[in-house]
């Protein structure tokens, strides 16, 4: 007779996302592992005296959600008490902002720094009326303290008078590669700061003390499990990231994550991407990274792997920065973020730190957007794998906008993947489609096409960007509607459930390196799953975001139930 499971779970809709995608009824865990999968009666019959048996009444079960690109720490770090919220629904204007700030200029002693993040010109009636945020609404309300908001991409900054005086920025500061700093109509900088530009202001911000840093990765995890996410990765942490988030993309929150594992006290699985230069790098950067950083060991990988680094190639299309081959409506193609006097010196520039973090033998998540800088990084990757072959390396677009299909077909005929962000789609589409046309942003995160052409699609939040639903980023991928109007963009490129399960799931697991030991419920693959309060397969999909995460199961223990 086989051994009484510790935990089983009956009577319900078990997806166990292998190669069939089996759905079962029941599934039972032993010692952190999953023991068997099957029938009601089958692992009933594995019940002992001390077994804990869930009932799931019909509900689904799935396997831990893995949100592949995650800014875990950033989560928490950028929302209350920690930061201000500035972001939807909370403020849809600037009077909106205005008065949120107002607020908090009343409780903070004179001097102190106001931070916020959330904002987003999409949702700010004035913008979408044509007027851009100015430094002047934020000296209105709080003329005496510096005050720096970041908008919900982490690609705009927002700053007050004060705040550019601390940091020197006037009309004469140099602007880093691919930075903009928007300016008055008397050539003063208006307030607003845009990707590498944000390091102007950001450098001299406070950084936040490592109670901070281990008081926000704390509260996202708790965040994370309620979400029914029990593995993450965590897109770039290290010396390039000291500018980003207040230091929470620094080399800091690492080390915290490398103590809480060695303490036992990590509650999910992370995975990292190294991060040596921020918004505005350089091959000089990447090699000075892969020779003075050393990250942390002596680390169990199940719980915190460091897999790779991560490289920005340009901007977003909602700043323009996105490189692209079509000019955006109103003029400009956006360009590479990185170093050199023009596009082919940039080109080169960018495929150089492709090479050197591909031959220092590092998988690379390669942050790009525009249709033309995607041809520009799986050039690179492809340049890269002929110059010093390994044996799949598994690089990968982050974000993959505006992939083109004969691109997209290249990426696969390497083994290469995209991770893709349908939540952000649900609520930008209207913004995009201001700055591109309509055709362009219905086709914005190509899905069908990348899985016809056979590449390995992941799924994820880009939290804080988008909130961790990831309930939220199925139903935009089954309906690829939006937010704001409810129009569809681009049904075309809607995809089935399956799929969507798997880009949560067994794919990233595939990013991770993990699939075979995780992102499936298999008897032997650990036991990390997540239980719908309903039943995935018969619900909605326009009901499947307001549905809550019911119970997540991480390594056997649960963490999260209601």
């Amino acid at each position: 007779m086989s051994q009484p499971a510790d935990l089983v779970l009956v009577d319900g809709e078990v997806i166990t996302v292998d190669g069939a995608f089996t759905v079962a009824q029941a599934m039972a865990v032993t010692g952190g592992s999953i023991t068997a999968v099957g029938s009601n009666a089958d692992i009933r019959a594995l019940i002992g005296p001390r077994t804990e048996v869930v009932d799931l009444h019909g509900r689904t079960a799935l396997p831990g959600i893995n949100d592949s690109h995650l800014h875990a720490c950033a989560f928490g770090i950028t929302r209350p008490p920690l930061a201000l919220d500035a972001g939807h629904p909370a403020v849809t204007s600037i009077a909106d902002v205005a008065a949120a700030v107002r607020e908090a200029a009343g409780r903070t002693p004179p001097g102190e720094w106001i931070r916020g993040n959330g904002w987003d010109l999409g949702y700010l009636a004035e913008c979408v009326g044509g007027r851009m945020p100015s430094r002047h609404d934020l000296d209105a309300v709080a003329p005496g303290h510096p005050v720096c908001l970041q908008d919900f991409s982490a690609h705009m900054t927002w700053a007050n008078t004060m705040a550019l005086r601390l940091a020197g920025i006037t009309g004469d500061t140099p602007v880093p590669e691919g930075g903009v700093v928007h300016r008055d109509a008397d050539g003063e900088p208006s307030g607003l700061l845009a990707e590498g530009a944000q390091a102007l202001l950001s450098r001299h911000l406070p950084p936040y003390g490592r109670g901070q840093i281990e008081r926000a990765i704390t509260s996202a995890i708790g965040m994370l499990h309620k979400e029914g996410i029990t593995s993450y990765t965590e897109p770039g942490l290290g010396p390039g990231g000291s500018e980003l988030f207040g230091g929470a993309a620094g080399a800091e929150p690492l080390d915290v994550y490398a103590d809480f594992a060695r303490r036992g006290e990590l509650k999910a699985r992370v995975s990292v991407l190294l991060l040596f230069t921020a918004m505005a790098g350089s091959a000089a950067r990447i090699e000075e990274g892969l020779r003075e950083f050393a990250a942390p060991t002596g680390l169990d990988p199940r719980l915190l792997s460091v897999l790779g680094v991560k490289i920005f190639a340009d901007g977003i299309p909602p700043n323009k920065t996105a490189w692209m081959h079509q000019e955006y409506l109103g003029g400009g193609l956006g360009c590479l973020c990185v170093d050199g006097g023009g596009d082919l010196e940039r080109s080169e520039e960018l495929a150089e730190m492709v090479r050197l973090a591909h031959a220092a033998g590092h998988q690379i998540g390669v942050h790009v957007t525009g249709d033309r800088a995607i041809d520009a990084v799986v050039g690179a990757f492809v340049a890269a794998q002929r110059k010093h072959p390994r044996d799949d390396p598994r690089h990968y677009l982050i974000h993959a906008d505006f992939a083109r299909p004969e691109t997209l077909a290249e990426l696969a005929a390497h083994g290469f993947g995209a991770n893709m962000n349908p939540a952000i789609k649900w609520t930008t589409a209207e913004l995009v489609e201001r700055m591109l046309g309509p055709g362009r942003a219905a086709y914005q995160w190509p899905m069908r096409t990348a899985l016809r052409a056979g590449v390995k699609v992941t799924s994820s939040s880009d939290a804080p960007v988008t909130y961790p639903n990831w309930r939220q980023g199925v139903a935009a991928m089954l309906l690829r509607e939006s937010k704001i109007s409810g129009r569809v963009y681009g049904p075309e490129e809607r995809i089935g459930l399956e799929d969507a399960i798997r880009a949560y799931t067994v794919n990233a697991a595939w990013q991770d390196f993990a699939e075979g030991w995780k992102g499936s419920l298999e008897p032997g693959k650990v036991a990390d799953v997540t239980v719908l309060d309903g039943t995935l397969t018969t619900l909605d999909p326009h009901e499947l975001p307001d549905t809550p995460v019911a119970l997540t199961i991480f390594n056997g223990e649960v963490v999260h139930s209601i």
